[in-house]
């Protein structure tokens, strides 16, 4: 176990104010019929497998080489290389390379208000804890930065953990979503449609026509854009429109209306209702906090 790092830190009610901290990060790599897990750890941590081990934090385990097993109360399952383990608080689990492989580990701790909803529950499981997202070289880059940044304590680390932590994890939730896609037909239809939708700003656009052009059905097409993107390609195009009409009400001194209509909205009225929607103002109060701004104020 050469090489191998961890590090685990206290928090400051400063740090535990932005919503998430991070409590250890830590690499290891385990060899072939080696004790786990290493000594070492702090007693909070320390399980052996037959007993099991509940932690009362969050922990996201990146397996780059080699296999093993891991169990909870909902079942077992194979660790290839590739997975991520996630770990809940207050869940009973337990897990260990195979003694004929051994692996090599990658893991971080954290704790927070915020985490809940980043872990949704559509992404992260705890029926499924196990995630395959084969090898991440971004994931990789960003464990480093994190460790790095626990081991030299220097100030504000937490604070900048916690947005390298945010990115981590969803880099795990665009790996998920991305993989029904990748290398397949559907995603580059569906990238020409946003091409299409982008292209056509300035007025309604209907997604029934998009898919006939893309030569794919229009059920099918909603259904994988939604999957793809978050949301429908309706939802998807008057997003880009209203923030065209945001960029647009900051930038010119165009009349409202004249906006609206650039815009293909068919009325004012309409416009400002969508617009209070999605931003909630109204174009009108926009267009005041910007002109009682200090940039404008000084001109």
């Amino acid at each position: 176990m050469k090489g191998d790092k961890f590090k685990y830190v206290t928090a400051s009610e400063e740090d535990k104010e932005w919503g998430l901290y991070l409590t250890v990060a830590g690499s290891a790599t385990i060899e072939k019929s080696t004790t786990y897990p290493p000594a070492g750890h702090p007693s909070g941590y320390e399980f052996n497998f037959q007993k099991g081990r509940i932690i009362q934090e969050y922990q996201i385990n990146y397996i780059t080489e080699g296999y093993g097993l891991f169990e909870n109360k909902y079942g077992s399952f194979r660790i290839t290389p590739g997975s991520i383990i996630v770990l809940f608080p207050g869940e009973w689990h337990r897990y260990r390379p195979l003694k004929t492989s051994g692996w090599k580990e990658h893991y971080i701790g954290f704790v927070g208000d915020m985490i809940p909803k980043l872990l949704k529950p559509e992404f992260f499981k705890k029926e499924t804890p196990i995630i395959n997202v084969d090898f991440r070289s971004e994931l990789q880059d960003l464990f480093y930065q994190i460790l790095e940044n626990l081991i030299n304590e220097k100030p504000g680390y937490q604070q900048i953990c916690t947005g390298l932590c945010i990115a981590y994890i969803g880099q795990i939730v665009s790996t998920i979503k991305n993989k029904g896609f990748e290398g397949k037909e559907i995603e580059k239809k569906i990238q020409q449609s946003c091409f299409i939708l982008r292209e056509n700003l300035d007025r309604e656009i209907d997604a029934a026509q998009i898919a006939e052009k893309l030569n794919i059905g229009y059920s099918y097409f909603r259904k994988m854009f939604k999957k793809y993107t978050g949301i429908s390609p309706a939802q998807y195009h008057l997003q880009l429109r209203i923030k065209k009409a945001e960029d647009m009400l900051s930038m010119t001194n165009k009349p409202i209306k004249e906006i609206a209509f650039e815009l293909g909205f068919s009325s004012l009225f309409y416009f400002s209702r969508l617009f209070k929607q999605k931003t909630g103002v109204n174009p009108t109060e926009l267009r005041n906090r910007i002109a009682k701004s200090p940039v404008f104020e000084g001109e």
